[in-house]
């Protein structure tokens, strides 16, 4: 087995992993970190997205996933310095992030979800698996959106993150593109708007905008939309969580894409 023992916080290498704690530092390196055996697991199915597995020194034996990456042996002490959960379970993994997809390429035949100001990392993850779930090929984190890179967001992802296309930028632009590829783009507002359930015509492919809890989808954004749709409440709750009214919808448009390709 390719392995490596580190002993010290000096180490560089171990510096570096640090760093990946933060968004400014995965950013720059282009790098994360996966925790948990589930997870790395997940990232191992992927090609070339781990470059090393990380262990804890302490339970190594029962960890080993595989040969063919790199192992960094960590004792306790270090290792936990990278973890970022209550009860760690002695493996990390360190990835590559996948590369952006680009605005301009084609996004005809797709379904695309597009956040606007999700700042809740464990909802932002939770959707991402969502539209994993329900056949959205890109989501795209808007401004104001967490980074699906934080540690919370992944956790809550379990692996989604990398089953679809991600990227980030301007929604406004995002927007246009969508419609110059003949999608139709649906908004989520709770005036103004119709049930998801009167949506008439099948698609096979859609734009589908989703907002924080508190301000909603930008009045920006509702103006360029095609249609803008809710989710009725029957009962006495004032609003839904915005991770259960997009799965809602997004499931309900899928339903109604696979309808329209009998």
């Amino acid at each position: 087995m390719n392995e490596k023992v580190i002993q010290s916080v000096q180490n560089p290498m171990f510096k570096q992993m640090k760093k990946l704690l933060s968004k400014k530092g995965r950013v720059e390196a282009k790098q994360y970190l996966v925790e948990g055996r589930h997870l790395v697991e997940e990232a191992l199915k992927e090609r070339d997205v781990v470059k090393k597995i990380l262990v804890e020194e302490s339970v190594m034996q029962g960890v080993v996933l595989t040969s063919a990456v790199p192992h960094i042996v960590l004792p306790s002490v270090l290792f936990n310095q990278l973890t970022q959960t209550e009860t760690p379970q002695g493996i990390l993994a360190l990835c590559q992030m996948q590369s952006e997809r680009a605005i301009d390429d084609s996004l005809a035949n797709k379904k695309v979800l597009l956040l606007d100001g999700i700042q809740d990392p464990g909802n932002a993850g939770t959707i991402c698996r969502t539209a994993d779930a329900a056949g959205v090929d890109v989501v795209v984190f808007g401004k104001g959106s967490v980074d699906i890179y934080n540690s919370k967001a992944l956790r809550s992802a379990q692996g989604s993150h990398l089953h679809v296309d991600l990227a980030t930028g301007e929604l406004q632009a995002w927007v246009e593109a969508c419609k110059e590829a003949q999608l139709p783009v649906y908004g989520t507002a709770l005036k103004n708007s119709i049930s998801y359930e009167q949506v008439q015509t099948p698609q096979s492919s859609f734009a589908l905008i989703v907002g924080n809890e508190g301000n909603g989808v930008s009045p920006a954004l509702l103006e360029k939309t095609d249609q803008n749709l809710h989710v009725p409440i029957y009962g006495r709750a004032e609003s839904l969580n915005v991770t259960v009214a997009t799965g809602v919808l997004l499931f309900a448009l899928q339903k109604k894409g696979t309808s329209g390709q009998k």
